[in-house]
Parts: C-alpha cells; sequence; structure tokens
C-alpha cells in the first residue's frame, strides 16, 4: 500500500479498491501489547540461541502464562529471532542420455569399494570395467586414491587396452577434481558424471562391486595390504576368465572379448612376475606385516628372561 501511495500519487481509497481490500483492515492497529512477551523470548532466545519459536513457546507458557504458539511466532519474527540455518549447496548435474554401446572401450566404468584389513586399517579398491564387454581391466587395491593415482592405473590400462572414448563415474573428489578432468581433456577422453544420489546411472559398475563384495570381501580375510591386494586380484583373474556372465549368454568376459579379437587377461601369476623387483633390490613390506613377523620371532627366541 506504502508502495503504490508514494510511487503512483495513488489515494488510500484507490490504492485500497486496487489490491481488493477494506480501508478499515488497512487502518487497523493492534491494542495488543507485546512488550513482556518480547521481553520474555530474548530472555530465553539468549540462553537457547538455538531454539525455534517452538521451543521456545513451550518455555514461555511453562512459567504459567497461556500464549497461542502463532502469536509467539509472531513477536519471534518481529524480534528477529530466527535461527539461520546453513544449508548445504548440492551438486545439480543434468541426465545425460545412455548410448547403445556396440563395440569395446566405448565406455568405461569407475567405482570404489571399502574393506578393512584384521587390524582394521580401512582399504579402498579400484574397479575399471568395460561397459560392453564387462571386463575388469584393473581392481587396484591400496589405503587410499588421490586424484594422480587414479590416473596412472588409467594410463597403465591404456597401455595395455587402448584409449577409451568416454569415462563414467560418480561425483566423489577423485572423479571430480582439476587434475582428473585436465586429465580427461589433455587425453580426449570424455569424462561422464551421473547425477548425485542415482547410482542406477552407472549400473554396470555397481552390479560389478555388487560381484565383488558377495564372492571376494565378504568370504575373504585379509592378513595385511599385501594379502588383499593378491587375493582380489586372483579374484579379478578368476570374474576374467572363469565366472560365466548371465549378460554374455553365460560366457565369461575373457571368452566374449576373444570373439572380438580382444586379447585376453593375464594369470596372477603372470602379473606377479613381471612386478618382481630387480636382482638385489630390496622389497618393502606394510608396516603390519612387519609387527606382525617381529612378533613372531620374538616368540621364537624368547628365552624365558626379562620382558617381552
Amino acid at each position: 500500500m506504502q508502495r503504490l501511495t508514494q510511487e503512483f500519487a495513488l489515494s488510500q481509497r484507490h490504492a485500497c479498491e486496487l489490491v481488493e481490500i477494506p480501508r478499515s483492515t488497512h487502518r487497523y492497529r493492534s491494542r495488543k501489547d507485546d512488550g513482556a512477551l518480547r521481553e520474555r523470548l530474548l530472555a530465553l532466545a539468549h540462553e537457547q540461541p538455538r531454539y525455534g519459536y517452538r521451543r521456545l513457546c513451550v518455555l514461555v507458557n511453562d512459567g504459567g502464562a497461556v500464549v497461542n504458539h502463532k502469536r509467539v511466532q509472531r513477536v519471534y519474527r518481529a524480534a528477529g529471532l530466527q535461527v539461520k540455518r546453513i544449508r548445504r549447496r548440492r551438486l545439480s548435474r543434468s541426465a545425460v542420455p545412455r548410448v547403445t554401446l556396440t563395440a569395446a572401450n566405448q565406455e568405461w566404468a569407475l567405482d570404489f569399494a571399502s574393506d578393512v584389513t584384521a587390524s582394521g586399517r580401512r582399504i579402498r579398491v579400484l574397479g575399471v570395467i568395460d561397459a560392453f564387454t564387462r571386463e575388469c581391466l584393473a581392481l587396484e587395491t591400496d589405503t587410499s586414491f588421490p586424484s594422480r593415482r587414479l590416473t596412472r592405473v588409467l594410463e597403465t590400462v591404456i597401455a595395455q587396452r587402448g584409449k577409451p572414448a568416454s569415462l563414467r563415474s560418480d561425483n566423489g573428489p577423485e572423479m571430480t577434481s582439476r587434475h582428473y578432468l585436465a586429465w580427461c581433456i589433455e587425453q580426449k577422453i570424455a569424462a561422464v558424471h551421473i547425477q548425485p544420489g542415482r547410482p542406477m546411472q552407472n549400473g554396470h559398475v555397481e552390479s560389478f562391486n555388487g560381484r565383488l563384495r558377495d564372492e571376494c570381501l565378504n568370504t575373504s580375510w585379509f592378513a595385511n595390504l599385501w594379502d588383499a591386494r593378491w587375493k582380489i586380484t586372483r579374484w579379478r583373474w578368476h570374474y576374467n576368465t572363469r565366472r560365466p556372465h548371465s549378460q554374455l549368454g553365460y560366457r565369461t568376459p575373457d571368452q566374449f572379448a576373444c570373439s572380438l579379437g580382444i586379447t585376453p587377461s593375464p594369470s596372477p601369476e603372470s602379473n606377479r612376475a613381471a612386478a618382481a623387483p630387480p636382482q638385489g633390490q630390496a622389497l618393502r613390506a606394510p608396516a603390519a606385516a612387519l609387527t606382525l613377523h617381529r612378533c613372531r620371532a620374538q616368540e621364537v627366541h624368547y628365552d624365558g628372561e626379562g620382558d617381552l
């Protein structure tokens, strides 16, 4: 009303007719005195600054007064006592339509799984899946995976398999870092991110993670990081070469890839031989393995004197 009368030079009667309210409603001024309630709310809000008007209304009524919650809300807002809430910034992405895959290396899917060793140390497992052949191209195990480690794994797979057209992943920090995005641009690979909260948009690797969890992680006991790497690598070889896949006509991923002229996956024994250090070079063991070895050595050589 004040804007209409000041900016458009309308009379009060014309302004009330325009917004269709009675002039008596516009001129009404409450005669109720909310000063005592305001002081009470200010005192309670000073004691409990994170309480909203509903909890403050309960405290006001506990003192013996009977005050309607709507009146408390009106005075609460007029006094500027609203609790400020920090809202998280939510990432929004538009859905990318799925294309029909017709050949290998058209799309690779990435995701992480996690587990713990016998010492309680958490490990992460990076899975790289070819969405067309269902091959597990990489299954790396470590305690952490920064973005540079992720790109090194992808470069190793690319050197053996060739470059994919796109990489589909979720919105984890490893896949949204500047290094990863710059690496995709440099390699001319499309980085496809699914919408937050919709893992079904990356269903191939989610299904693979379910098989990994059910057939390997939940049925294995990992003594240390090296033991976890060896067992998970053997399961990857079993998945590619021995496990029939229902979406491939119950053929293994390697059999399906061989029908397309792709070299099958090497056995874990050959990988272990290829990764062996040169003659005379020491191989550093994880801390958990060294601790276990030292404890066993002390038990063997303990002569009964002194404290262990």
